[in-house]
C-alpha cells in the first residue's frame, strides 16, 4: 500500500510539473484543430498578446496575423504543413489585442489519427525581436531604394505590372499544377498518395479563388474597378449550373439545392455573375451548418434578376453585418475560418458594377444573401 501511495503521489507531482512547464515556459505553446482554430494556448502566449486564454480559444491562428502574414499562412504555410507534416523556423508577426506587432519564429507539427487524417496541430513560438529588427531594417532600406525608382513611374504602368504578375505569373503555373494533379489522379496510386493529391487539389482551388479575389481587389484599389463584358444574347443559367456543379464536387458531403427560373434575357457579364455566385455559395459552405442544405434560387421577373443563397447555422452577429462587405472582414469572431475576407467584398463590387445590390439577412433560422439587379438600366 505504501509503494502504491508513493507512486500515486509521484504521478500527481509529475502532472503538476508538466502543467507548470506548459503554462510558464519561456515560449508560446498553441494547440489548434486541423483547420487552425485554437484549442488551447499557454499563459506565456496569452501574456504576449494581451488576450485571455479563453478569448484565444475562440480564434484562429491566422486571425492573429498581419494581412501579409495571413496571405503567406493560408497560401503557403498551411498547405505545405498538411503535405509535409511539419514546418520550422517561419518568421511571422503576431498582433496583440492593442494591434501591436510581435515578431516571432514559428515551428509547427501536424498530428494525424489512426486513419491518417489530420487531427490537430502543435505550434511553438519564440519572440525574435532583435533578429527581426535587423531583417526589417534591411528590408526597409531595400524598399526605400525601390520606392525612389517606383515613384518615377506612371500610375498606369504600376497598375499594368501588378495585374500582369497576378494574372499571368500566378495563374499560369497554377493551371499547370492543376493539370498535373488531374493526370496523376488517373494513375494507380496508394491511398496515401491519393490523400496528398486531394490536399493539393483543394489547395489549387483555394489559391485560384484567392488570386481572382486579390486581382479584383487590386484593380479596384488601383482605380480600374470591376470590369464587365455584358452580353444579353447568351443564356445565364448554364454558367450558374456549372459553378454549382464545381462547388458540389469540392464539398461532396454537403447538400446544395439549386432552383433556376430564368425566363427573361439578362444583359450581364456571365463570368462575373458566376464569380459572385461562387463566392456566395463558397461562403455558405464554409460558414453554414454542415447538416443543413445550402439553398440557391435564381429567378427573373420582367424587371429584375434575383439570386438568393441561404444556409442554416449560427446567425451573423448584428454588429458585424454593417462591415460584412468590407475587405478583410469575415463576419463572426466566434467561428473563424480560413480566408482573406475578400469574397463577399468582391461579390458586392460585382453587384454594384451591374447597378444591383447585395444584401444579407440573418437569424436563428437561416442566413440569406440576396443579389438583385435591374434587367433594364436607364442610360446615364
Amino acid at each position: 500500500m505504501s509503494d502504491s501511495g508513493a507512486s500515486s503521489d509521484e504521478s500527481v507531482e509529475a502532472a503538476v510539473d508538466f502543467e507548470d512547464l506548459f503554462e510558464s515556459a519561456p515560449c508560446g505553446y498553441l494547440s489548434t484543430d486541423k483547420d487552425g482554430r485554437i484549442i488551447r494556448a499557454n499563459k506565456t502566449f496569452a501574456s504576449w498578446t494581451g488576450f485571455t486564454t479563453e478569448t484565444l480559444a475562440r480564434k484562429r491562428l491566422s486571425d492573429l496575423l498581419t494581412v501579409g502574414g495571413r496571405i503567406f499562412y493560408e497560401t503557403h504555410f498551411a498547405p505545405m504543413l498538411h503535405i509535409q507534416g511539419s514546418f520550422s523556423e517561419v518568421a511571422l508577426d503576431i498582433l496583440t489585442s492593442q494591434g501591436r506587432k510581435i515578431p516571432v519564429i514559428v515551428n509547427a507539427v501536424e498530428r494525424r489519427d489512426s486513419a491518417g487524417r489530420p487531427a490537430f496541430i502543435r505550434f511553438t513560438l519564440f519572440i525574435a525581436a532583435d533578429r527581426r529588427t535587423y531583417e526589417l531594417g534591411l528590408l526597409e532600406s531595400r524598399d526605400a531604394a525601390q520606392a525612389t525608382v517606383v515613384a518615377e513611374r506612371a500610375d498606369s504602368e504600376l497598375r499594368e505590372q501588378f495585374i500582369a504578375v497576378l494574372g499571368h505569373d500566378l495563374r499560369n503555373p497554377l493551371a499547370a499544377i492543376a493539370s498535373g494533379v488531374r493526370i496523376l489522379e488517373r494513375e494507380k496510386l496508394s491511398e496515401r498518395a491519393r490523400r496528398v493529391l486531394s490536399l493539393m487539389d483543394g489547395s489549387v482551388v483555394r489559391a485560384a479563388g484567392l488570386i481572382d479575389n486579390v486581382l479584383d481587389f487590386a484593380r479596384g484599389r488601383l482605380g480600374g474597378g470591376i470590369t464587365l463584358l455584358r452580353d444579353a444574347d447568351e443564356p445565364l443559367e448554364p454558367i450558374l449550373r456549372q459553378v454549382v456543379a464545381e462547388l458540389r464536387a469540392i464539398a461532396p458531403t454537403q447538400v446544395v439545392d439549386a432552383q433556376y427560373n430564368i425566363d427573361e434575357p439578362v444583359n450581364c457579364d456571365r463570368v462575373r455573375i458566376g464569380q459572385l455566385l461562387s463566392n456566395l455559395v463558397g461562403n455558405a459552405l464554409t460558414h453554414g451548418a454542415k447538416d443543413q442544405p445550402v439553398r440557391i434560387e435564381a429567378t427573373t421577373t420582367p424587371e429584375t434578376l434575383v439570386i438568393m443563397v441561404a444556409n442554416g447555422g449560427a446567425p451573423i452577429p448584428a454588429e458585424a453585418r454593417p462591415r460584412l462587405f468590407h475587405p478583410f472582414e469575415r463576419g463572426d469572431d466566434r467561428i473563424q475560418h480560413q480566408g482573406l475576407g475578400l469574397g463577399l467584398h468582391i461579390a458586392s463590387e460585382i453587384a454594384k458594377a451591374h447597378h444591383g445590390t447585395l444584401t444579407v439577412t440573418s437569424d436563428e433560422t437561416e442566413t440569406r444573401f440576396t443579389f438583385a439587379m435591374p434587367l433594364k438600366v436607364s442610360p446615364i
